[in-house]
């Protein structure tokens, strides 16, 4: 699990003819480095996991404001992506107490923030690996290697709902995905019936 903190808070200046406004951003007790700190240490990295949620890697995405008095509210999920993020990221932020409210020229005001974080769910059981982790493109040859504990690599097989898929070798996949999105990779033994060993979700990006 990572924590990814917007570094660009600070004192921001504009002039015109007549004034200079001086803004200052709203930040947490500490700055970015005491944020990503509180994040990591208060964040359950294997919610995905116990939600039975895909292997893969996923960023939730939540909303939040910071009042005038550093208070945090309106907690709203950008992302849906389930298996219980959203509801821990929104928990945590919501334990992160007083903020430095952001200013103008010295009065206080209303900040908006979006705050990312990534969950990687993993499986002791089985592994899909390719060019980049959990990430696929669309209109190309995307290569991937899979491997699942005590099966042979030659009794490993997967389907892709939407894709094409071809085999290069025991263990290896060509895929081929033409649509943005994300797309769920079954991971099949071939000499028990395609008996499912487990999933893994790929985001699919543009090429």
């Amino acid at each position: 699990m990572f924590a990814q903190v917007n570094p660009n808070s600070g004192t921001i200046q504009s002039s015109t003819k007549d004034s200079t406004v001086v803004e200052v951003e709203a930040t947490y007790p500490g700055g970015a480095a005491a944020w990503t700190k509180f994040l990591q240490k208060n964040l359950k990295a294997d919610v995905p996991i116990k939600n039975e949620a895909p292997i893969g890697q996923y960023q939730a995405i939540v909303a939040f404001i910071i009042d005038k008095d550093g208070s945090v509210s309106n907690l709203k999920p950008e992302t849906r992506l389930g298996y219980g993020m959203e509801d821990e990221l929104v928990r945590v932020i919501g334990l992160s107490g007083k903020w430095i409210a952001a200013t103008r020229n010295g009065i206080p005001l209303k900040a908006y923030r979006r705050q990312p974080i990534t969950f990687v769910a993993t499986s002791e059981y089985f592994a899909v690996e390719g060019r980049e982790p959990f990430t696929l493109f669309t209109n190309t040859d995307n290569e991937i290697t899979v491997t699942a504990r005590k099966i042979k690599p030659e009794a490993i097989a997967i389907n892709v709902p939407g894709g094409k898929v071809t085999r290069l070798s025991d263990g290896k996949f060509m895929v081929r995905i033409n649509k943005i999105g994300r797309v769920s990779i079954e991971v099949v033994n071939s000499k028990k019936d395609d008996k499912l060993i487990g999933v893994a979700s790929f985001e699919v990006l543009s090429n």
